[in-house]
């Protein structure tokens, strides 16, 4: 493919949207289960070879990371032809050929903070998925409150050694490899904690998986005992790991916004399930009045918000990077979720609220689920209630008193 240096866009459609009709593999064109997610990584079983083959093919131009430097792996495109490879891969409705943490959080992290020798050995191994990713941010004594945390990091002059305790680690028992803060001096809160990446097969790492009320179990306890790590795969300076962590939550509640937590529902949709289950009137509109509200004004909500994503992410391309403002979006996005799944389980009646057993289909048994499940969107990502103080301070300007 020419080299376009974001001149021709008209011709960097029209050879982007060739590549991807001869490179998607017709088989994906079937809708994306909840297992089919690519999420690669050594531990990842592909269920279908051609996911596997166009994860390959993407990597191979750099596009899964589509705006980082080809120096490290990626597209080298400017932000006005990742958008087009955006409408394009959304034009032939394209499965992801990646989903990743080290995409979405750690590699844009990696390109502000690490080493060029970090970058070099990471950054390719992420655009290409051999490396799944997990996030080692909250313990038991530090949610919210995350500057309290105390997973101990010792400088053993060869090596790290560390110890402690991490909590809802998302897929830490199928990750290998974590991101994650450490305490590195006692004396201080925010100014002690260090960022550091080592391996989960290291001897001494543990994750134990933790049940939901939904019946999976996507978060993890996840232990450190006397686990060694090399001195140069720490992040940054010593001691400055928090504002790599600040950064790096924006990055993920940037991710969490633009998403909005998945459809919800199975592969259900909302106002045809309504309609379905409980019929038209006269003229033609959903029969329950009141029902037929809420959906109207959820649908009103969806479509502002996702006016608003753009926005957002297009201001976010004027500066340099995520602001503050995304916890505005997170917050949004969580409510707008939990609203979207409690609606359709209410639309199916009652069976909307099968667990098991045959008389209820696939879709219907994952709507209850992703009711519950969406219950900790007000949690995952930085709680609501922290997203609102975000808010108060960094965008409208409010001070606590004291």
């Amino acid at each position: 493919m020419a080299d376009f240096g974001g001149g021709d866009l008209d011709a960097f459609r029209t050879e982007t949207r060739a590549w991807l009709e001869a490179n998607y593999p017709p088989s994906l064109n079937a809708p994306m289960g909840e297992d089919d997610a690519p999420w690669g990584g050594r531990k990842f079983q592909w269920k279908n070879p051609d996911a596997k083959l166009w994860l390959d093919r993407m990597a191979e131009k750099g596009w899964t990371a589509p705006t980082w430097p080809k120096e490290y792996g990626g597209g080298g495109l400017s932000k006005a032809q990742a958008k087009v490879l955006e409408q394009e891969l959304r034009r032939i409705k394209a499965r992801p050929a990646l989903m990743s943490f080290g995409i979405w959080m750690l590699g844009p992290v990696l390109l502000e903070y690490a080493t060029e020798e970090q970058k070099k050995r990471f950054l390719p191994q992420i655009v290409r998925g051999e490396i799944r990713w997990c996030q080692g941010y909250s313990e038991p004594g530090a949610g919210s409150d995350l500057a309290s945390l105390q997973t101990k990091c010792e400088d053993k002059g060869d090596h790290w050694l560390i110890n402690g305790q991490k909590v809802w680690t998302s897929y830490a028992d199928q990750a290998d490899w974590i991101f994650c803060l450490v305490r590195t001096d006692t004396s201080k809160k925010h100014e002690g904690i260090s960022f550091v990446l080592f391996d989960m097969t290291s001897p001494g790492v543990e994750a134990r998986p933790i049940k939901l009320i939904s019946g999976s179990s996507p978060f993890c306890e996840t232990f450190f005992d006397n686990v060694s790590v090399p001195k140069d795969q720490l992040v940054g300076k010593v001691n400055g790991g928090w504002d790599i962590a600040k950064r790096l939550l924006q990055y993920e509640r940037q991710n969490i916004s633009a998403t909005g937590f998945g459809a919800g529902g199975g592969g259900l949709d909302l106002a045809d399930v309504a309609k379905k289950e409980l019929g038209l009137d006269a003229e033609g509109r959903l029969a329950d009045g009141d029902l037929r509200a809420r959906l109207t004004h959820h649908r009103m909500d969806a479509h502002a918000f996702a006016l608003t994503v753009r926005r957002a992410e297009a201001e976010s391309k004027q500066g340099a990077g995520p602001s503050a403002a995304v916890s505005i979006i997170k917050y949004a996005a969580a409510k707008m979720n939990q609203e979207r799944t409690e609606l359709m389980v209410e639309a199916l009646g009652l069976q909307g609220l099968g667990w098991e057993g045959e008389g209820f289909s696939a879709d219907e048994k994952g709507a209850i689920r992703a009711m519950l499940r969406a219950k900790g969107n007000s949690i995952e990502g930085g709680t609501s209630e922290v997203n609102l103080n975000v808010v108060a301070k960094r965008v409208l300007g409010l001070l606590d008193h004291q």
